[in-house]
């Protein structure tokens, strides 16, 4: 495709000419110095209770702990706490004797817990108020065990507490949590002005988080030294000249982030399924792989990938509701909007960021889109109003991904329609009461097959994570969510001199 070979080469060009003037520099300089990392968003709010874009979550988990977490099988696990159900209402939660202190040197109590979930009920406009509506009562026993008192049974209950515990004397005293975070976890926070400085409990190494939108400047100040290691965001061009460089270390891996494209059923034309299922043939989803993204990344058919396990065994009712609607067909695109009374060319708006990566998806999708006659008009915003546009229903499409989604009920917070904003994440405002039946009766298998057959979004793929390093960076390596849960250990080594070219 022509506008996949001009953006290759147009990134390439700009890196060659501007890397030619760089000069031999010694990493041995900044051994004792901070980490920088450079990211192309900065978190938009470091309040475990309100964050939900990944910068703000990946940090999250950095800053707070949660009273559990999960393994990789996606199951819960212990993390601050361990449990047991009483009960089919009640759950108790004992404290880790050998828990760490907050960073305002406060001890971390079963009160604080109680503090952090009582709040999340009270909250008017925490995106996970509704979440925790089904808590009764939460009694501290002592300061190592709480116990949570449910409305109705739910025996995935545990899955949900993965907040990060706050202060108790800080929530009742209002503290700025959004921009100025106090947690227990390995990293605290220090200063946010033009960077977010974070620093590690166990040696003080800092750490610290800048912004660069554009992938080629991400690459450039790489390569200069500027900084120290860059994760995702990068067109495969660009990965691939990393690779060439000595002093570069990189790392792929396979990704289980979710990407899509978000339809708002408010929109007339978007409620007929016929339009749907044409927009889903419309992509070319394995050239966008094949051409645009990096190594392991893959096509997806439903939010939580093929390993979970929630999909280790497709029942035979589910596998018959299976229908596939997303090979790429512009003239069966082209024919089904006819079908469904549409005027050609059908004319839609495309929301995204203006990160550079996501821009390109959505100029390759325009270009694919033409032959089914579909005139794709994009728009892209820088990322605070593009999210909250998303988040108030402010779009006809838009494009986004679920990060770090590890639990099937993921599926009734996205398309339950009682979950509708601000009570969940269905942003598209669908709603479907055969689904939400299966959903309430957990029938996961089923409930996914309905969703790929009524497509109340487009699925797209899972892309590859990597990250690229300085060759002095050491314990580092890309998770399959994207998180960066290595700024814990990670370090530099002090010899190792480096060359930009």
């Amino acid at each position: 495709m022509n506008v996949l070979n001009f953006l290759a080469r147009f990134s390439i060009s700009l890196l060659f000419v501007a890397t030619s003037a760089c000069h031999q520099q010694n990493a041995s300089t900044q051994a004792n110095h901070e980490i920088v990392f450079a990211i192309g968003q900065m978190p938009l709010n470091l309040d475990p209770r309100y964050a939900t874009d990944a910068a703000s979550e990946r940090v999250n988990r950095l800053v707070y702990q949660s009273l559990v977490d999960f393994d990789a099988q996606s199951k819960p696990s212990a993390s601050l706490a361990t449990w047991v159900q009483i009960s089919a209402t009640e759950y108790r939660f004992t404290l880790n004797k050998n828990r760490a202190s907050f960073h305002n040197l406060a001890p971390l109590t079963a009160n604080d817990v109680k503090a952090t979930y009582d709040s999340l009920v009270t909250l008017k406009d925490s995106p996970n108020k509704a979440e925790f509506s089904n808590v009764k009562n939460i009694m501290v026993i002592d300061n190592d065990t709480v116990v949570f008192q449910l409305n109705q049974s739910d025996s995935h209950f545990p899955d949900k507490l993965i907040i990060g515990i706050l202060p108790a004397e800080l929530i009742e005293s209002n503290h700025d949590f959004s921009h100025a975070p106090i947690g227990n976890g390995p990293l605290k926070f220090v200063a946010w002005q033009n960077k977010l400085t974070l620093q590690r409990i166990k040696d003080n190494q800092t750490i610290s988080l800048i912004e660069v939108k554009d992938p080629t400047v991400r690459v450039l100040k790489l390569l200069h030294g500027e900084v120290d290691l860059l994760q995702g965001e990068l067109p495969p061009e660009l990965v691939k000249y990393l690779q060439t460089k000595p002093e570069i270390s990189l790392q792929t891996s396979p990704g289980a982030n979710f990407s899509y494209l978000g339809l708002n059923f408010k929109d007339p034309v978007l409620q007929k399924i016929k339009v749907r299922q044409a927009i889903a043939h419309a992509i070319n989803r394995k050239q966008i792989i094949e051409k645009a993204m990096i190594q392991h990344s893959r096509e997806a058919n439903m939010i939580l990938p093929p390993e979970h396990y929630t999909n280790q065994t497709v029942s035979p009712e589910a596998e018959s509701q299976q229908v596939i609607t997303d090979d790429y067909n512009p003239a069966l695109a082209r024919q089904l909007l006819i079908e469904a009374g549409v005027e050609l060319p059908l004319k839609l708006v495309y929301k995204t960021s203006t990160d550079a990566q996501r821009v390109r998806f959505a100029t390759i999708m325009q270009a694919q889109m033409q032959p089914a006659g579909i005139e794709l008009e994009i728009r892209s915003l820088d990322w605070g109003t593009f999210f909250e546009d998303v988040k108030q229903g402010n779009f006809q499409l838009y494009g986004l991904t679920w990060v770090g989604i590890k639990t099937p009920e993921i599926y009734a917070k996205a398309f339950g329609s009682q979950n509708i904003p601000p009570n969940g994440f269905n942003r598209g405002r669908y709603a479907d009461a055969e689904l939400d039946k299966l959903l309430a009766d957990e029938n996961w298998q089923a409930a996914t097959a309905r969703i790929h057959k009524q497509l109340p979004y487009i699925p797209l793929w899972y892309e590859g994570q990597f990250v690229a390093m300085r060759k002095s960076i050491k314990n580092y390596s890309p998770k399959p969510d994207g998180n960066w849960d290595d700024l814990a250990t990670i370090k530099r080594s002090a010899t190792i001199s480096n060359y930009a070219h």
